[in-house]
C-alpha cells in the first residue's frame, strides 16, 4: 500500500515528496543511550545532525490507515514538527533560516520498535504509510517560536506522552543551517525536527492523534496488515 506525495491546495504548500528527518534530536534520547554513544564503531556522541530520508511511500495524510506488520504486537508513536521549506535553502546561516520556511504542519512518525539509534534497520522506519503529514500547512507568520511549542501524543483519546519543541540539540532555525550546509532544501521539502524521547506505543484497532500548539491536530489508526 502505496501512498502519493501530499497536496495542499496553497502554493507554496504543494510538498516535493522529499521529507528529511532529524534523529537524535532531543537530548534526552542521546542520555537513554548512556555509554553506548562511547563504544566502537561511533566513540563519541554525534557532532553532525544524524538524519534519516522518508520515501515517497512513507507518507501519507491526515486519518490515514497505518498497517501494523503481521507478527509485530505494537509500533512506536513519535510526533514532530514539520518545517515546509518556502524558497532555497543552500548554505544559510542561522540568522536567515526561519526567512527560507513557508509553514509548519504535524508529523506522525511510527516505527517498529528500535533497538538502535545509530543504525536503524530500513525496515522499521520506512514501512507504507509510516509517515502522516497534515492536517494542513500553518503559514510561518502564524507561527510565533517554532521552539516553543507544546506537542501531546493521544491514544485512543488519552494522552500517553507530552513534550515540547524546546530544549532540543537543534532547534528549528540551527537545524535548517546546518542541514543545508551540505543538502540543499527546495520549496516543497520538509524537514522534522524529530521525535521526542519516550515515544508511546499503540496497536492494531487503536487511534493516535499528535496535537501541537497553534499547528493542528494530525490523526491516523492503526489496522493489522492485510496479506494477500
Amino acid at each position: 500500500m502505496s501512498h502519493p506525495p501530499l497536496r495542499f491546495e496553497l502554493p507554496p504548500y504543494r510538498l516535493s515528496g522529499t521529507v528529511v528527518g532529524a534523529l537524535l534530536n532531543d537530548p534526552a534520547q542521546l542520555a537513554a543511550l548512556g555509554d553506548a554513544v562511547h563504544a566502537a564503531p561511533h566513540k563519541a556522541p554525534p557532532h553532525a545532525p544524524v538524519l534519516e530520508v522518508k520515501p515517497r511511500h512513507t507518507l501519507a495524510g491526515d486519518g490515514a490507515a497505518v498497517e501494523l506488520p503481521a507478527g509485530e504486537a505494537a509500533l512506536e508513536v513519535g510526533a514532530s514538527l514539520g518545517i515546509v521549506i518556502g524558497a532555497t535553502a543552500c548554505r544559510v546561516d542561522a540568522a536567515r533560516a526561519l526567512s527560507h520556511v513557508a509553514g509548519y504542519l504535524v508529523a506522525l512518525d511510527f516505527s517498529l520498535p528500535l533497538a538502535a539509534h545509530y543504525r536503524p534497520a530500513v525496515r522499521l522506519k520506512a514501512r507504507d504509510g509510516f509517515c502522516p503529514l497534515g492536517p494542513a500547512v500553518v503559514p510561518a507568520s502564524a507561527v510565533a517560536d517554532p521552539d516553543a511549542l507544546g506537542v501531546d501524543v493521544s491514544v485512543d483519546g488519552a494522552v500517553a506522552h507530552r513534550h515540547t519543541t524546546a530544549g532540543r540539540v537543534r532547534g528549528v532555525a540551527a537545524l535548517i543551517a546546518d542541514v543545508s550546509e551540505f543538502m540543499t532544501l527546495q520549496p516543497g521539502d520538509v524537514l522534522l525536527l524529530g521525535r521526542a524521547h519516550g515515544a508511546p506505543l499503540a496497536r492494531a484497532g487503536q487511534t493516535v492523534a499528535a496535537r501541537i500548539e497553534g499547528v493542528g491536530t494530525l490523526r491516523a489508526r492503526l489496522v493489522a496488515e492485510a496479506l494477500a
